[in-house]
């Protein structure tokens, strides 16, 4: 009922990335709790994550979400696709980012493309590097897109024509 109302009010979409079963052993034997990465974005250019744990999976995807709401970030989109070619790391894992053509789509693993299409680009080329681990991959694309800048911002802040 929650969720419901957050995307009502945001009109945001969610991509559940994973979802980790954690296991704590007591007295009477194991308690289990889960673990949610999720990626929420709103097509048009903004995108955030989160991270929610709890007893039960649909309550940590709610807590994984609400946190994803709070973090959203504005990302340059020009023609469906990047400005430039990017890498973005974080610890052992790289993503690279590149533009593409209309028509190509998004060629991308689970993970970076989640992030990917829930911002709203349809036309980019990825790689990852190193480390597989999907929260390091959602960081690292997210670092990525933090370096990301059009040509205006770049002759504002060079105070140059290009």
């Amino acid at each position: 009922m929650s969720r419901v109302a957050t995307e009502s009010k945001t009109e945001s979409k969610e991509q559940v990335v994973q979802i980790r079963r954690c296991a704590c052993v007591v007295k009477g034997g194991r308690r289990f709790s889960f673990a949610a990465l999720v990626v929420v974005g709103d097509g048009n250019g903004k995108v955030g994550w989160g991270y929610g744990k709890a007893t039960e999976v649909p309550l940590a995807v709610d807590k994984a979400v609400k946190q994803g709401n709070k973090s959203l970030e504005a990302v340059p989109i020009i023609n469906s696709t990047i400005p430039h070619r990017v890498i973005g790391r974080y610890r052992a894992s790289e993503v690279l980012l590149m533009p593409a053509k209309p028509g190509t789509g998004i060629i991308a693993g689970a993970c970076v493309r989640a992030v990917v299409e829930s911002v709203g680009i349809s036309n980019i080329l990825t790689k990852s590097f190193g480390s597989t681990n999907p929260l390091n991959l959602v960081k690292a694309t997210f670092d990525a897109l933090r370096q990301l800048r059009t040509r205006e911002d770049i002759q504002r802040l060079r105070g140059v024509e290009l």
